[in-house]
């Protein structure tokens, strides 16, 4: 009897170390992050462009080209009131009432415009990611961070 128990424990065990190490990967191949430290949503950071082409000018046209890409990558839509989208310096803008059905994206431009289904601007005059190291933090209306993307040299979450 404690053989068998002692069996169906070690069998037990080591379904759960195979899931666990299946899951992982799956986990950390968007972003490389720990799964640990951020909330699990199917809403996730996509691409980055934080060094506007072209010459810094701090034209409209310039500023706009700057973005952060926020996709769901989930089937369900989600409504992004309340969440915010961040820097290390405090740079934060938050979403207003937008849809973001399931399996689309958004465009979070930097500089003035009008917000449609595909494009957000967060109205600023200045630029927000710095082109040589930054951090995007996108975190839920709850304030728990869902995801982060940082770049350039040394860079770390």
């Amino acid at each position: 009897m404690l053989r068998n128990t002692s069996r169906i424990a070690a069998a037990v065990l080591g379904s759960a170390a195979l899931a666990a190490t299946a899951v992982l990967p799956a986990a950390a191949a968007g972003h490389g992050h720990s799964p640990a430290r951020h909330h699990r949503s199917a809403v996730v950071l996509g691409a980055i462009q934080y060094d506007s082409p072209g010459r810094d000018d701090h034209s409209n046209r310039s500023l706009n080209a700057e973005y952060v890409m926020v996709k769901n990558t989930g089937r369900m839509p989600v409504n992004l009131r309340g969440w915010t989208l961040s820097d290390r310096a405090g740079h934060t803008y938050r979403f207003g009432n937008v849809r973001l059905g399931g399996h689309s994206q958004v465009r979070v431009h930097t500089g003035i415009g009008r917000d449609n289904r595909w494009d957000l601007y967060q109205d600023r005059r200045d630029y927000v990611w710095d082109n040589h190291r930054g951090t995007a933090v996108l975190s839920n209306d709850h304030r728990r961070v869902v995801d982060i993307e940082s770049w350039g040299r040394g860079h770390r979450h």
